[in-house]
């Protein structure tokens, strides 16, 4: 199984428009997004398992059914390296999409690969 974990805060963050105003709002049209990306196939090149990372007040954001997601409980980033490790532990291919420098070298520590997100926006 091939994962694709989306870092929802650094993904909405990449577009400046106006996300800050709405953060909840902001990450739900991009779970929207990604929903309908996943249902049509045009993830396939990322991942198979899609995952959407939400903290802070964007865990509030309404997201559709079909969408898996994880609420961290506390930041985003601990949660999607200890997710990482995790599936790795499994020998599963763990792809994250992020641009945050550290995020990306503690990723690439426990084994995961990481893109940037005007790759997962190119996509959408």
């Amino acid at each position: 199984m091939r994962h694709l974990i989306v870092d929802g805060a650094n993904v909405v963050g990449s577009r400046p428009d106006g996300w800050w105003r709405d953060r909840a709002g902001a990450a739900g049209r991009l779970a929207a997004q990604l929903a309908e990306a996943q249902r049509a196939g045009s993830l396939a090149a990322l991942g198979d398992q899609v995952l959407l990372v939400l903290e802070g007040a964007a865990r509030r954001a309404e997201v559709p059914e079909d969408l898996d997601v994880l609420l961290a409980p506390r930041d985003g980033d601990s949660a999607m390296v200890e997710l990482a490790h995790d599936l790795g532990a499994r020998d599963e291919d763990v792809c994250v999409v992020t641009a945050d420098r550290e995020l990306t070298r503690l990723l690439h520590a426990v084994g995961a690969h990481t893109v940037k997100p005007g790759v997962l926006l190119a996509l959408l």
